[in-house]
């Protein structure tokens, strides 16, 4: 009897230790799965945040750009690293003689880096300085003209006629690459090509 009687009791005591045991693993697992999934969702939580403050920089603060093509040459060389901000284009603050990223009108998944030639209701001589003819147009509202430096390399607004205003991204300022032309961007070299009536 007595043995049984033990027996029943080490049962008994083993039951309650396996239930206790079941509870605190229940209990620890539990809390082990609260504590992964919430640093998951605060994880998940942080990264959407700043992906929309990232987001928010690059669409209305600017961003560094890597301009290609001879088209901006030579205030703009092949493969140099530019700083483009795009506050200008919100508050429309966009004047004649800024170079603009924009929207390309031929092709709209591809952006083009150009120098504005005339804002809305702008004259703008339409053809070379050399030519005997003179030809003009008007820039209509809503509308800049875009040319690029490299007149004689350059597909623009001589080619696909003005562009409208919300096709600009940004508006480029400042060279960060090479580091022999870092600073502000210079004066067009064409500066004939704004019509003074």
């Amino acid at each position: 009897m007595f043995f049984s009687g033990s027996l029943a009791t080490a049962v008994k005591i083993e039951c309650v230790v396996e239930q206790t045991y079941g509870q605190w693993w229940q209990s620890r697992h539990r809390t082990m799965l609260r504590g992964v999934l919430g640093k998951t969702f605060r994880l998940v939580g942080y990264t959407i945040q700043y992906g929309c403050i990232a987001h928010c920089a690059f669409e209305y603060v600017g961003g560094v750009v890597m301009c290609s093509g001879p088209s901006m040459e030579p205030t703009i060389q092949n493969s140099d690293i530019v700083f483009a901000e795009n506050l200008s284009r919100h508050f429309y603050g966009i004047q004649r003689g800024d170079i603009v990223i924009a929207k390309s009108p031929s092709d709209p998944k591809s952006n083009i880096c150009k120098r504005v030639i005339g804002l809305e209701g702008d004259k703008i001589l339409t053809n070379s300085p050399s030519d005997f003819f003179k030809s003009h147009s008007y820039v209509p509202t809503g509308h800049v003209w875009l040319e690029g430096d490299n007149l004689q390399n350059s597909t623009d607004s001589r080619y696909y006629g003005p562009i409208p205003y919300g096709l600009i991204r940004g508006r480029i300022f400042f060279k960060i690459w090479p580091l022999s032309d870092f600073g502000f961007l210079r004066d067009s070299p064409n500066g004939h090509r704004f019509s003074d009536d």
